[in-house]
Parts: structure tokens; C-alpha cells; sequence
């Protein structure tokens, strides 16, 4: 037999279902469920077709932005903003910590482990918006309900991530400081924070990141920040220094983001 004769294999990577019949089964009740989901809107299509003149208008008013014209509310709501976001960033990963070593299964007794669970799960179930309005009506219209609804959605974000991350760390480190002796905190701050650290850190950037824009959030329903400046410029219709402060909040976020790329490389 020559080599000619002999076909090529090239490997190929294995469905993820092997049934062919039932990959197409799969596929066809998805596009049906689909189709049934998109017939049970109810969407007037005149009003859409008509309202893209209006639509297109509305974008035309916030062109030039004008950040001279409001600029001293503009400025006071972002610095609002970003005393919230480092305060509230630094509370909730300052609490995120402990909370997140009990949460995590290979270092916290069982106890420990399910309320420190319990705590993170509370603190996961309400998006920011939902814990803003509470917070609004318990503590009033300002800044301080926003510090506390940002931090309270820190921990449960940061604690969680940190509780996961501990639970993934190699043993091997962390035995081998347990067996000269060490106690429980000499064997967390060598065998267990080193792993951790780097990203860590590059979480605590990125839970800045969306602290800032939930700041933009919450101040919609009073919660302070720059967000209560932004909903004042839209309901005076003032859709230029709409777009300034929209802007802003772009610019500042792409700031913090690729700074928090360059602290995750440099820490590594």
C-alpha cells in the first residue's frame, strides 16, 4: 500500500452532544421558543416606525455636550461620585475580607462557613438599585445611603470571588507552613494570601470600576453622586450637559480600567 493511498486523519473536537438527531432537536425547539417568545411582545410597530424621527432628534440635542454650562454641579456630583466609590470600595473589601475567609470551606469551621455563606448570599440577592431605594428611605436623600449601598453590594461581590479563590489555592504552600508550627493567622498571611493576592488586587480595581458607574445608578433615585446631577440635566431637558457628564463617566471608567490593567500586570 503507498502513502499516497493513505487519507490524512485530522482530529476533530467532539460535539458536545454526540446524537446528531438530538443536536437538531435541541436546535429547532430553540428557534421555536424563540419565535413564540418574540410573537408574545406586544410591539406597535407604527408607533416605532413613527417615533424614529422624535429618536433621532433627541440623540441631534445632545450634540455639542456642553460642559461649561453646568459645570460647577458637574463637578461637585463627580466628586461626590468618587468619594463614594473610594469609601464605599474601601469599607466593603475591608468587611469582604473576613467574611470571605470564613466563606471559604478549607479554612473556616462549619459553622463559621454557612453564616459567613448566609452573609454573602444576603448581600447577592438585591441589585443596587433595589438596595439604594431602601437605603434612601432609611437613611434619607444623600450621599451616605449611596456609601452604604455600594459597600453593602462589595461585599457580597468581593467576599464571594475572595471565598472562591482561597477554596482554589494550591494546599501544598499552606501545609507546609502549618507543619513548622504556625498558628491559624501566620498560616493564612503565608500559606494562603500570597496565592490570592494578585488578583485580589485586580478585583478591588474592577469592584472600583462598578462602584463608579453604580454611583451614576443610585443617585437616580437620590442615593447622591453624579448620577442625582445627570437625572436633574434630563429632566430639565438639558440633554447637552447630559452628554457631558455621560461623557465623563466614560472617560473615568476607561481611566480606572486601564489602570487596573496595568497595577494586575505590575503586581504579577
Amino acid at each position: 500500500m503507498t502513502t499516497a493511498a493513505i487519507a490524512p486523519r485530522q482530529w476533530r473536537k467532539p460535539p458536545l452532544i454526540k446524537r446528531a438527531w438530538l443536536r437538531w432537536a435541541l436546535g429547532l425547539s430553540a428557534v421555536v421558543y424563540l419565535a413564540l417568545a418574540v410573537g408574545t411582545i406586544d410591539v406597535n410597530w407604527t408607533r416605532l416606525w413613527e417615533g424614529l424621527p422624535r429618536g433621532a432628534r433627541f440623540f441631534a440635542a445632545f450634540f455639542p455636550p456642553n460642559f461649561t454650562g453646568r459645570w460647577h454641579d458637574i463637578s461637585d456630583g463627580i466628586l461626590e461620585s468618587l468619594y463614594m466609590t473610594v469609601a464605599s470600595a474601601a469599607i466593603g473589601i475591608a468587611i469582604s475580607i473576613p467574611v470571605g475567609l470564613g466563606a471559604a470551606k478549607n479554612v473556616a469551621p462549619g459553622v463559621v462557613y454557612y453564616f459567613c455563606r448566609g452573609i454573602l448570599a444576603l448581600s447577592r440577592s438585591f441589585q443596587e438599585i433595589i438596595l439604594a431605594i431602601f437605603f434612601v428611605k432609611l437613611f434619607g436623600f444623600g450621599p451616605f445611603a449611596g456609601l452604604v449601598t455600594l459597600s453593602f453590594a462589595t461585599i457580597g461581590f468581593y467576599g464571594k470571588l475572595l471565598a472562591e479563590d482561597i477554596e482554589d489555592t494550591d494546599p501544598s504552600p499552606a501545609e507546609a507552613v502549618r507543619a513548622t508550627g504556625a498558628g491559624w493567622l501566620q498560616w493564612i498571611n503565608y500559606g494562603v494570601q500570597p496565592q490570592v493576592m494578585p488578583r485580589m488586587i485586580g478585583l478591588a480595581l474592577y469592584r472600583f470600576d462598578i462602584n463608579f458607574r453604580e454611583s451614576a445608578v443610585v443617585g437616580i433615585v437620590g442615593a447622591g453622586g453624579i448620577g442625582a446631577t445627570l437625572d436633574t440635566a434630563f429632566n430639565r431637558y438639558e440633554f447637552d450637559s447630559a452628554a457631558a457628564i455621560l461623557l465623563i463617566i466614560i472617560a473615568i471608567v476607561m481611566l480606572v480600567e486601564y489602570s487596573s490593567g496595568y497595577v494586575r500586570r505590575w503586581v504579577q
